[in-house]
């Protein structure tokens, strides 16, 4: 009788377990850097460079620039993961979100992802303290507080003013900015402040117009869910021109070629939010994400004129 061979175990195949390892690892971290919503922070990131250079009236030291975009990056990182964890109900519910790292779950946990948030808020802290100086680190830390406490608690399942007040949350940059180069909060820092403040508004309405069926949905409250498009879009007019006003308040100290490319840019802004109201009133289909994009080009374009001319004596 022939003896059973026994049955060996296969080999192992280190170099695709080191590949699986490799691939999990970079899930994770693929994982956690969405939780903190870079394209965010890039956006937030954009104000607070050119309001350093007005701010020296020049150019600050590298050393600065860099400690002041690290720590407000893991400022914003915090408050945008935090705001993930307390928001991952409803994310559930929305397409826009459904992607997110805390709603597709296993790579993630609830609670890895708060502590992650806390950790960046405490680092931005320590950094922005011991490296610019402290008057930007507790700047920083009111961004965070304000957007988590009280936009995403206290707004955002509430009010149809969720984010015309919660929205102040990402005007801070630009007063982080400021007081890293100067120690304090001045003039055309609040001026600024104002500037992103009626900015945020129309650029948020008009996704909200988009994605309106998601929020309603998730049982928030955004002003195209309990107003008519009409309504909307004539809010979205209101706020862009109470915007242009305020970027021709910072004239005085960004100087008369500002001042022109300023009124050139809020002119094409104002006329992009009378087509979006002027399309809905005659009832045309209209496209608000045009105006979306609109708006961050808007914004990117005008704090590039700020960075500018704050290098040009002349220009002054």
């Amino acid at each position: 009788m022939t003896q059973a061979l026994p049955v060996l175990p296969a080999p192992i195949d280190v170099a695709a377990e080191r590949t699986v390892r490799r691939r999990r690892a970079g899930e994770v971290l693929r994982g956690y850097l969405a939780l903190t919503k870079p394209r965010i922070i890039e956006l937030l990131l954009v104000t607070t460079v050119p309001t350093m250079l007005l701010a020296q009236r020049g150019l600050p030291s590298v050393r600065l620039l860099t400690i002041t975009l690290a720590g407000g990056a893991l400022a914003a990182g915090s408050a945008n993961t935090i705001n993930c964890y307390l928001d991952r109900d409803i994310d559930a519910v929305m397409r826009r979100t459904a992607r997110r790292p805390l709603v597709k779950g296993g790579v993630i946990r609830p609670g890895e992802a708060l502590a992650f948030g806390i950790v960046l808020g405490a680092l931005a802290t320590v950094l922005l303290g011991l490296g610019v100086n402290w008057m930007a680190a507790s700047l920083a830390d009111a961004a965070i507080l304000f957007y988590v406490l009280v936009y995403t608690l206290g707004l955002k399942r509430r009010t149809a003013s969720n984010i015309v007040i919660g929205g102040a949350a990402g005007c801070f940059p630009v007063l982080v900015g400021w007081a890293a180069v100067t120690g304090s909060v001045g003039v055309p820092a609040i001026v600024l402040f104002a500037v992103i403040f009626f900015w945020t508004p129309p650029h948020f309405w008009a996704l909200a117009m988009k994605f309106r069926a998601d929020y309603a949905a998730a049982g928030v409250p955004m002003l195209p869910v309990v107003a008519s498009p009409a309504t909307v879009a004539r809010k979205i007019l209101i706020y862009s021109y109470l915007m242009v006003a305020a970027t021709l308040a910072l004239a005085p100290d960004a100087g008369w070629l500002y001042a022109g490319c300023a009124a050139v840019l809020g002119a094409w802004f104002v006329v992009d939010a009378h087509r979006l109201r002027a399309r809905i009133r005659g009832g045309a289909a209209a496209n608000p994400m045009r105006l979306f994009q609109a708006s961050i080009t808007y914004l990117t374009l005008l704090f590039a004129v700020i960075a500018v001319t704050a290098l040009l004596p002349w220009g002054r």
